[in-house]
């Protein structure tokens, strides 16, 4: 059966959680007081941000300069997986002294079935109170701890402090806003995307989304939504163990010389992970829980499980090895070198829930995706010569057409002009889908058949009622602008005076289309086209 048809109860779970955990994992390195702002970014992006940064109006999204500029006083930190990971080690083992057999999703974040801590200390707030003060006392870190019916909801939870009773769960997730489906930890743009189109359809909370048919949800977004859709519901995305992976689908390796140093250990994840993974594509599965086991010359037994939301990829299973071994060989104050690593993958899929595409995206690992769009796009250009791939590259400009540049594969994706720079007169969002690199000439014409003109003070004169472009002849019916455009005033050979306007047409056959025009010269033409 499909676990598309499947429906399954959620196990009550236990989800303890590390605000900022990427700030918290820096600036604990850097030796950061706590009082002072501090940000994390990636790309030039903030990615998480301190509650003393936060106060300061820094929020996350923000570009790095802009944030600086919010908060002159910011320390920034480039984002780092193995640093998180590994300074995370100390966590997850406090969370394993008072509640064994957790399963590390991500650094800042573990999980464990309920039933166990909540009946060794007789209560579910006792529980949580306990293992909030053992962490802060064992790893000098704040967590929150929460409660509820599967992961998802759980984390939900944990990331409020709440305690939801079992069978409570959908009443919990109900007014929550639809963003929860997007958690910017996981980074998943197809998320982004499906939230991003169900607020424009009108549901606004989870609750919304959850009262909407699964069949017509499958019917009208495709299998990624039916899982979010099961998520909003409270439900599992799927069951807990889908199979029992055979014993001999594990993977071990004996070091020798045993391993003491990071780089040593990122070299023996490479290969290992590789080996795991081609025994579990022969037989058509992917992982989805992995086990990680190391054994020291000393006898010392380590053991840690790493929950992944998707089919992990040999790079993927790569990376939680090598942060695993990290955290162990630096923070965990071994006697001992570790001389035996084994893999077993806990859980298992079929191996068609792993999708690879050509692009970076959700279901994958994106380093390995871009090398493998990287040998791609080389190989073209190795056909067809340098200028045959061509990358767009955004940057600052008031106009569509002079913010984008097309720069050659591997040349530096440096923009022609700063985006963080103010750009007074920019077009404001939503940006057209396609650019004329020359701006197509147009008719746009009012109900006589007479050209719509725009006076001095970028003003309509007349209401438009018809636009011609390309021989298709559609009906005017919303317009939004003009705007006024006036530019390079102070060179009179390059000055361009005009205005631009927002325009969707009818065709006779019904279909929509929306423009981006410009006059200039006394002469309409179209910049751009919306999809």
């Amino acid at each position: 059966m499909d676990v598309l048809s499947k429906k399954v109860n959620p196990l009550h779970t236990l989800a303890v959680w590390c605000p900022d955990w990427p700030v918290v994992a820096a600036a604990a390195e850097a030796s950061l007081p706590p009082h002072l702002p501090a940000a994390v970014v990636r790309a030039n992006e903030v990615v998480a941000c301190s509650a003393v940064a936060r106060a300061e109006g820094v929020r996350r999204g923000m570009r790095r300069r802009a944030a600086q500029g919010q908060c002159p006083e910011l320390a920034v930190f480039e984002y780092d997986e193995v640093r998180d990971a590994r300074l995370f080690e100390p966590v997850a083992a406090a969370v394993e002294e008072l509640a064994p057999g957790i399963e590390v999703v991500r650094p800042g974040l573990v999980v464990v079935a309920a039933q166990g801590p909540v009946g060794y200390f007789k209560s579910a707030e006792a529980a949580a109170e306990r293992l909030v003060d053992h962490i802060a006392v064992h790893a000098g870190v704040e967590a929150q701890v929460g409660l509820a019916d599967g992961l998802f909801a759980a984390t939900l939870a944990a990331h409020r402090g709440l305690i939801v009773p079992p069978g409570r769960t959908r009443e919990f997730l109900a007014p929550l806003g639809i963003h929860e489906l997007d958690q910017p930890a996981e980074r998943r743009q197809d998320r982004a995307e499906l939230v991003d189109l169900l607020r424009r359809l009108g549901l606004r909370t989870l609750g919304a989304f959850a009262a909407v048919p699964e069949r017509d949800v499958a019917t009208r977004f495709g299998r990624a939504a039916v899982l979010a859709h099961r998520l909003a519901a409270g439900l599992e995305e799927r069951p807990r163990s889908r199979r029992r992976p055979a014993p001999e689908l594990s993977v071990t390796r004996d070091l020798d010389p045993p391993i003491d140093r990071v780089d040593a250990a990122a070299f023996a994840a490479k290969g290992l992970a590789e080996r795991l993974h081609a025994g579990l594509a022969d037989r058509g599965l992917a992982c989805t829980r992995l086990g990680i086991r190391a054994t020291t010359e000393n006898g010392e037994e380590l053991h840690r499980v790493w929950r992944c939301a998707e089919p992990l990829t040999p790079q993927g299973i790569a990376d939680r090895v090598r942060w695993q071994l990290d955290g162990w060989l630096t923070r965990a104050r071994l006697t001992s070198g570790v001389h035996r690593l084994r893999l077993d993958p806990e859980e298992v899929v079929d191996a068609t829930a792993l999708q690879l595409g050509l692009w970076p995206g959700a279901g994958q690992d994106q380093g390995e995706a871009a090398e493998r769009a990287a040998r791609a796009m080389v190989h073209v250009q190795g056909l067809l010569g340098p200028d045959a791939v061509l990358t767009p590259v955004l940057g600052g400009g008031r106009g569509p057409v002079e913010r984008v540049r097309l720069v050659p594969w591997g040349d530096e994706r440096a923009p022609a002009a700063d985006p963080d720079q103010p750009w007074p007169g920019q077009l404001p969002s939503p940006s057209p889908a396609t650019v004329f690199a020359e701006p197509e000439p147009v008719a746009l014409l009012d109900s006589s058949g007479a050209d719509v003109v725009v006076t001095g003070y970028a003003e309509l004169v007349v209401r438009p009622h018809r636009i011609v472009h390309g021989g298709r002849v559609r009906q005017v019916v919303a317009w939004s602008g003009p705007w006024p455009v006036d530019e390079r005033w102070w060179d009179a050979e390059n000055a361009m005076r005009g205005a631009r306007l927002q325009v969707l047409g009818t065709a006779a056959d019904g279909e929509e289309q929306a423009f981006l025009l410009i006059r200039a010269g006394g002469k309409w033409a179209v910049e751009g086209v919306y999809d």
